[in-house]
């Protein structure tokens, strides 16, 4: 991994989103009126973008708000790996992209106008609300004539398009390739629909930045929050003939099915995603230092979790240093595994551990070490990241740090 890039409800940057995840600074609030009218309970975490300082407002308009974020996290990370492709290296050079409901916030538009406004629909709908957009935007805008693929597995959705683009890379099919994933989910049909499904978390009375509370007893429920994350992944042998910054290694993926329940999950199939991911890196359970978890703040979720690593990773469970950073920046849906993944890969690098916030009532059911409240300065050879969809997909990510 030689570029990483950001935007998040906590942070725009990767230095702002760590330092942020540290600092526990939520960016969880109160749902508006003009998202959301009469949903006062409701909250979410949004990004403070502001899309005309990155293009004229006729060249805005051609994105949906989830393309849009996906185009400044590439970026970042192109700029970041210093990644210049000739147009020969250009057709081995691809874009992997994950997301949910791609232009999410395009869609609900065209029917609000459609049933609710005038009858008519902008003739860019389709090319805006499409699933693919933002893979085909990344692919134009950076001049990526390789593989492209576009992953929706739900809740992992940028962490198989992380590790299929590693094994893309890794079987010859292209030599570098710009991997994540973007969601833009916090729209008004979303939240009514996740608040149907009794699914959410509404704002705690005291303070609603304290809403998401994973693995707590007094947890409620997941925050809807938005953004997106990018990594650029290369070939060993390219990384180093052109000298690139090498963050870390990406060593391990494993993908597992439930084959349960379409929204219930199960521990076995996110044990065996995690032990997958083991095994292809080569790595025992007690190499890893630090898991950032799924760890979605649902009473169900939690748990089934907690079960799952132990199941996967047996005695060392129960010194491994687990955390969720949801809490803070809320569940960025397709975008969550790469945002969680960078923040991983970051924690490893600059050895300390990001904390679980709001835990003040550890739930007994909810026994491992969650890194509670305060950062967790550590040594880190080795990290994974857990991403859990519904559908029972499973997505496990290990990294290394890179030795030369």
């Amino acid at each position: 991994m030689t570029g990483l890039g950001v935007v998040s409800p906590v942070g725009q940057s990767v230095c702002e989103l760590f330092a942020n995840l540290l600092n526990a600074r939520s960016a969880v609030r109160p749902v508006v009126d003009s998202v959301c009218p009469g949903a006062r309970s409701l909250v979410a975490a949004q990004v403070d973008f502001n899309a005309s300082a990155h293009w004229p407002a006729h060249q805005a308009a051609q994105y949906d708000r989830a393309t849009q974020f996906a185009l400044v996290a590439v970026r970042q990370a192109i700029v970041d790996a210093s990644l210049e492709l000739t147009e020969e290296e250009s057709y081995r050079a691809g874009a992997y992209w994950g997301t949910g409901l791609g232009g999410a916030t395009s869609i609900e538009e065209s029917y609000r106008q459609l049933y609710a406004g005038n009858g008519r629909v902008r003739p860019t709908a389709v090319v805006l609300g499409m699933n693919n957009a933002a893979a085909g935007h990344i692919s134009i805008a950076n001049g990526l004539r390789g593989p492209v693929l576009n992953v929706s597995t739900a809740c992992s959705s940028s962490a198989a398009s992380i590790g299929e683009a590693y094994r893309a890379i890794k079987a010859g099919y292209a030599d570098v390739i710009v991997a994540g994933g973007s969601e833009a989910l916090v729209t008004n049909g979303n939240l009514r629909a996740w608040d149907a499904m009794q699914a959410l978390a509404h704002a705690d009375s005291a303070d609603p930045a304290r809403s998401c509370r994973p693995f707590a007893a007094d947890r409620t429920g997941i925050v809807l929050g938005e953004g997106a994350g990018a990594l650029v992944l290369e070939s060993h042998e390219r990384a180093t003939r052109r000298g690139a910054r090498i963050y870390a290694e990406l060593v391990g993926y494993g993908n597992a099915a439930d084959a349960a329940g379409i929204s219930k999950p199960d521990a076995s199939g996110q044990a065996r995603a995690m032990r997958a991911a083991l095994g292809e890196a080569a790595l025992s359970p007690d190499s890893i230092g630090y898991l950032n978890a799924h760890g979605t703040a649902t009473p169900v979720g939690d748990v089934v979790e907690t079960n799952a690593i132990k199941q996967a990773f047996g005695a060392h469970a129960r010194e491994l240093p687990v955390s969720s950073t949801k809490a803070l920046h809320g569940h960025l849906m397709g975008a969550t595994g790469a945002v969680e993944l960078l923040a991983a890969i970051t924690a490893m690098e600059r050895r300390v551990i990001p904390p679980t916030a709001h835990l003040t009532l550890p739930d007994p059911a909810c026994d491992l070490d969650y890194v509670p409240n305060q950062p967790r300065e550590a040594m880190l050879d080795a990290v994974m990241s857990n991403s859990f969809g519904f559908g029972g997909m499973n997505a496990v990510l290990v990294a290394r740090r890179y030795r030369p």
